[in-house]
């Protein structure tokens, strides 16, 4: 017998409607879809489901506040993001309890995310104030050159599910601080933490029609029309790189200045003189952070052969000992999957490396029970060709491969279309620089497995993305440049 529980309060004080130009209003139609609890299956509640005609309103919204959203004084702006910031960390359990009932990851979790996410909005709040420009003589001293910083436009930004609440204050954070309006379309299983964010700056007192938020369950017939449509002037997305080629297509039509942070195969490589108790540490963070499904994941773990043993022995150990369980228990670590076809990809692809040889060394198998549980699982002697080698898993599964060179390793971990974020550990500084130059990644973790901070650029190379989030250059996603030529006194 199914059990229906009760719907907790954070989630009834959410609005459920679309945000356009300061109002909650239905979606055309009065169309709705559910949000489901992944850790029950039982839908949360009902939210507003958006066609293409709501994201031209938005869009409308988005462009007719931009003037005077550019016009406001950069110290308001910073003021606005502060006090939202504020909010969010006064709100932590509240919020912390939204996000792990509608994506899954345990409460300890994510709190952290929501203090991670309020950190973005404090970072941008201090480099609203610090957008430069420059003055200098020309070079034949006839003029001079009068270079200024201006807001790129209205924006889309398009947020994923797996990190619902630090995505969009990603990029809300350095669009605000800019002097961008926005369009913001959240993953259809995560709506929630949106539309609570959305009302925290509202609360804040962010302009009408400066931030707008649009859900619908049908991306692509929402997105295309304001992409080609001429009001939008910059996309910003995160997610796979399958839907981020697309996206690049849709955006030429009218020459969309665009972010993409896209997929990663994040390699994790442990030498030989590595410290054990560090790579299992670090393996555990790169690996198992919301329960793998982040695209900085170790998706190929690397260890050499002298070492691979024992370091699989222990890092099967710290799997195993792992709870797993409803996010909202106490002791939890390990939440469930977004969905029945994540849970599904992650045992196709763990099935898959087994029939080609692998050896599980805990875990592998489908729980019984309600929920998209996976347990955590370790498999060793993984061979080269199975097909989680060149797949996000998405998942708990460590897959551990073994080298004996560092060549060799450079170039398996090199030998893939995706350059997000990489992990290496060694106690041998020179190698360290050696190999952190060598791979083909914009992120590299030496001897961590955690590389997200708010005052670091996050970004990869090949087709892992364009552009990037955070640290000093993220305000710059936002900004175009603006050249007026001064004709020199008595020229």
């Amino acid at each position: 017998m199914t059990t229906t529980h009760p719907t907790p309060r954070v989630v009834e004080d959410v609005p459920k409607q679309l945000l356009i130009g300061g109002r909650l209003q239905d979606a055309a139609g009065g169309r709705t879809f559910p949000v489901d609890n992944p850790a029950t299956g039982e839908s949360l509640c009902e939210v507003a489901d958006a066609g293409p005609d709501d994201g031209r309103r938005a869009a409308e919204a988005a462009a007719a506040a931009q003037e005077s959203w550019a016009a406001t004084a950069p110290r308001a702006r910073s003021e606005i993001l502060r006090r939202a910031y504020e909010i969010i960390i006064a709100r932590t359990d509240d919020l912390a309890l939204l996000m792990t009932l509608e994506m899954g990851k345990p409460l300890a979790e994510a709190r952290g995310e929501v203090a991670y996410a309020a950190e973005f909005f404090r970072w941008f709040s201090e480099e609203a104030v610090r957008i430069e420009g420059g003055f200098a003589p020309s070079p034949d001293g006839r003029s001079r050159h009068l270079i200024m910083r201006r807001p790129v436009g209205p924006c889309l930004l398009v947020t994923p599910w797996n990190f619902p609440l630090a995505m969009g204050t990603r990029k809300i954070g350095p669009a605000v601080a800019a002097g961008c309006t926005m369009v913001l379309k959240p993953a259809p299983q995560t709506p929630l933490c949106t539309l609570a964010l959305a009302g925290i700056l509202t609360e804040a007192g962010l302009p009408d029609g400066v931030l707008n938020v649009v859900t619908t369950t049908d991306a692509g017939a929402l997105v295309e029309p304001m992409l080609r449509g001429g009001l939008v002037r910059k996309l910003s997305f995160t997610g796979s790189t399958q839907v981020g080629r697309i996206l690049l297509a849709q955006c030429a039509d009218t020459v969309v200045r665009t972010s993409m942070e896209l997929g990663g195969n994040a390699p994790l490589i442990v030498f030989d003189d590595a410290d054990l108790d560090t790579a299992v540490e670090g393996a555990m963070v790169a690996k198992m952070r919301n329960m793998g499904e982040a695209c900085t994941a170790a998706n190929r773990i690397f260890v050499h052969s002298s070492v691979a043993d024992d370091f699989a022995s222990r890092l099967a150990a710290r799997m195993s000992a792992l709870t797993v369980g409803p996010g909202t228990e106490p002791g939890t670590n390990v939440g469930p999957l977004i969905d029945a076809a994540g849970r599904d990809k992650v045992d196709r692809l763990v099935r898959d490396a087994v029939d080609r040889g692998a050896k599980v060394l805990t875990g592998g198998e489908l729980p019984d029970g309600e929920g998209y549980f996976y347990p955590p699982t370790v498999l060793a002697r993984v061979p080269r060709d199975a097909g989680l080698t060149g797949t996000e898993i998405f998942g708990p599964v460590a897959a551990l491969f073994t080298f004996e060179d560092e060549d060799e390793v450079v170039r398996a971990a090199n030998d893939t279309e995706w350059g997000l974020v990489s992990y290496l550990f060694t106690r041998d500084l020179d190698r360290a620089l050696r190999v952190g130059e060598r791979l083909e990644t914009g992120m590299v973790g030496l001897n961590t497995g955690l590389v997200s901070n708010p005052a670091a650029p996050f970004g990869g190379v090949k087709q892992s993305g364009i552009g990037r989030e955070g640290g000093r250059v993220g305000i710059d996603e936002f900004l175009e440049y603006k050249y007026l030529a001064i004709p020199a006194p008595g020229q």
